[in-house]
């Protein structure tokens, strides 16, 4: 009679136990159903792009991206690149080009690229580019090196003229595009040479700001002759003004 009752009362037990296991599995479930049933809600998702999507056009048209990498750019070039922090410069300034690129790329792709959004871009190239080599020049005077300060200044001058050269000569109705040291070589050739002093080799930054200012001279020297050659009358006398 005792053990009768233990198996009714254990029977008893399993039963309710499963019974409540299956309302709290229907109770996970209709709460899952609910869940996907908003997800799935057409005026869900609106009301949530329309919280998402505004702020997101604005970053896109004010290039938001490309303002705070360039600001970046030019706050790691002035900090670490003075002080000798040569890995850690090149890391965060590779990263920081990325993010740039990454910026260039849904611009066109949500179809807000154009004249604007290329000249901001390329100004601010410009200015990444003065402070980069504006801070290895700084490097050279705290470290007692003016040649590496001259042939940074060299290579920042014959840099700032190569791509103004070509934006005169398209002003003027020419073309400038030739040249052995375009932005993207320097870019690369002194990226290299500031990592290999970091790792301890001599002698590669001066060899490579001496190189890239002789590049330089020689990059403005083809575009003045290519603009020169487009520009120069077929016939007649010239006329100076």
């Amino acid at each position: 009679m005792l053990g009768s009752l233990v198996d009714f009362s254990l029977a008893s037990t399993l039963l309710a136990f499963g019974s409540n296991r299956t309302a709290a599995c229907r109770g996970v479930s209709g709460a899952a159903d609910s869940i996907v049933v908003v997800l799935n809600n057409p005026a869900a998702r609106k009301a949530v792009s329309g919280l998402i999507e505004p702020p997101a056009r604005l970053l896109l048209r004010m290039h938001a991206v490309t303002l705070v990498g360039t600001a970046g750019a030019v706050a790691v070039a002035l900090v670490c690149l003075p002080q000798g922090w040569f890995v850690v410069a090149v890391v965060l300034l590779t990263l920081l080009t990325l993010s740039d690129l990454l910026d260039g790329t849904m611009a066109r792709m949500a179809g807000t690229s154009g004249p604007w959004g290329n000249f901001l871009d390329a100004t601010l190239d410009r200015l990444s580019d003065g402070a980069i080599f504006g801070g290895l020049a700084l490097y050279g005077a705290f470290h007692g090196q003016p040649w590496i300060t001259a042939a940074a200044t060299l290579a920042l001058v014959t840099g700032q003229v190569t791509s103004y050269s070509k934006a005169r000569a398209e002003a003027v109705g020419a073309t400038a595009n030739v040249g052995i040291a375009e932005r993207a070589e320097r870019l690369l050739i002194i990226a290299f040479a500031a990592l290999l002093t970091g790792f301890g080799v001599p002698y590669v930054l001066p060899a490579a700001l001496w190189l890239l200012g002789a590049l330089g001279l020689v990059t403005i020297a083809q575009r003045i002759r290519t603009v020169r050659a487009q520009l120069r009358p077929t016939g007649g006398t010239e006329s100076h003004e």
